[in-house]
């Protein structure tokens, strides 16, 4: 028999046998995907990290839709974000050190906190070679094969004291700009045949500063704020997102960090998960080239309809960057980033296209509401919806829209990583799976 053969037998096979009546789900009172009926999440743990809010439960029963809320260690996110606005300041550092310590930095504790991240960006000799000679054409893998590298340069690699992991995590913040940074001009060089120009981080800038001269050297003081508050609204979305959950799970078993991290990064490489911004990117200049007049209400809810009806763009009936899972009648993130992205698009030229993207977002929510009819669910935009276009402005290549909310990201998963290790009590995650196939006779390999 041939292997070719072998391998499309097995994967028909496979077919069959991953088939399961979706009837069972409700029999045996299966949470799918960790959701209830009402499509809330399952609580399966405790923390005092992130706190998401988008609906409030009423007396009787049932929920009650509510403008979103994201808090950080307590405090809200709107207030973080427009205190950095109102100074003009970068923040990611100052919300990484609460991320991490439960407590806002004073001036000399955010200043030492600075100088040990900018202390520990530059790679190992070893790190940035294997990018170079390795190659590879996603920047999400070479980042989870950078960070379990960081395995080996590591003198404490398994010790999960509270000191040992503090350290592992500030080194992983620090290094997660400048990895993506290089492994991107590697992959420019090799698949463009562009000059290899590699700069290294600068000790009087912040990590969004950093980044932005690391990868691509110019950019305006307001390009790099719009970033670090894109870093600080996606720093942390509470314990149940995919990813962090993935690395709650792994930390639970005990193992090493840098294995843990690989796995959140895994989780975030996935379309359902982290790349949402490029799928909003694309629907955008979809709509920009088949639209023809960009202020025409009545032309943009009839494409609108027919991509509900799975008519016209990619046919899934999908609008990119509308409805969230928890998030009902607004996601803050995308309040406060639109707030920012205005005055940049103001400095780009691309007024025009950020009206066009307002009106899209007000029109998509309105016909999406209208499609589902009465009683579907509430929906807003989530912040996917102007994140992309926020990238583009800045002049960043969608190879690294993922890595950079990993970058963000990075933060809330050694954070929880630390809670679940440090917290009294714990035990490993191992939720259960309610098998339905009957008992089979085991036939000797003569009698098949």
């Amino acid at each position: 028999m041939k292997k070719e053969y072998i391998i499309y037998k097995l994967s028909d096979q496979m077919r069959e046998a991953c088939k399961i009546d979706n009837e069972l789900f409700s029999k045996f009172g299966v949470k799918r995907g960790l959701r209830n009926e009402d499509g809330t999440g399952v609580l399966v743990g405790l923390t005092k990290i992130g706190n998401v809010v988008g609906y409030e439960r009423i007396e009787g029963g049932g929920l009650k839709a509510i403008p979103g809320k994201l808090f950080y260690r307590g405090l809200d996110v709107e207030d973080i974000a427009h205190g950095l606005m109102k100074d003009r300041r970068f923040g990611f550092e100052e919300v990484a050190y609460l991320m991490l310590s439960g407590n806002l930095p004073n001036k000399e504790e955010l200043a030492a906190f600075k100088e040990i991240i900018i202390d520990n960006m530059p790679l190992e000799q070893k790190t940035k070679m294997n990018i170079l000679d390795l190659e590879g054409s996603n920047i999400m893998n070479i980042l989870a094969r950078s960070v379990l590298e960081m395995y080996t340069f590591d003198p404490n690699p398994d010790d999960t004291s509270q000191d040992n992991l503090m350290r592992q995590s500030i080194d992983l913040i620090s290094k997660f700009p400048t990895i993506i940074a290089y492994a991107y001009n590697i992959l420019r060089h090799s698949t463009q045949g562009r000059s290899l120009h590699i700069r290294h981080p600068r000790e009087e800038l912040s990590i969004a500063e950093n980044f932005l001269y690391m990868l691509k050297k110019d950019y305006t003081e307001l390009d790099a704020r719009v970033l670090d508050l894109l870093l600080v609204l996606q720093a942390e979305h509470g314990g149940g997102n995919n990813s962090t959950f993935t690395v709650r799970v792994t930390s639970s078993t005990g193992t090493d960090t840098y294995s843990s991290i690989a796995a959140g990064i895994g989780s975030l490489k996935g379309p359902l998960h982290g790349g949402a911004n490029i799928q909003v990117v694309d629907m955008f200049h979809h709509l920009k080239d088949n639209i023809q007049d960009w202020e025409n209400v009545d032309e943009i809810d009839t494409y609108f309809n027919r991509m509900l009806r799975k008519e016209v763009y990619n046919k899934t009936g999908l609008i990119y960057g509308i409805g969230h899972a928890v998030y009902t009648i607004s996601d803050p993130r995308a309040v406060l980033l639109k707030e920012l992205a205005r005055d940049l698009a103001k400095e780009k030229g691309l007024e025009k296209e950020f009206a066009f993207l307002e009106l899209l977002e007000d029109r998509a929510i309105t016909c999406f509401s209208k499609f589902k009819g009465e009683g579907g669910k509430t929906v807003s935009s989530n912040i996917d919806f102007y994140s992309g276009f926020v990238y583009e402005m800045i002049g960043l290549p969608q190879e690294i829209y993922t890595p950079l909310f990993a970058m963000a990201r990075i933060v809330g998963w050694t954070a929880h990583r630390n809670e679940e290790l440090t917290f009294q009590g714990k035990r490993i995650i191992r939720p259960a799976y309610k098998n339905v196939l009957d008992v089979q006779r085991y036939v000797p390999i003569s009698k098949r």
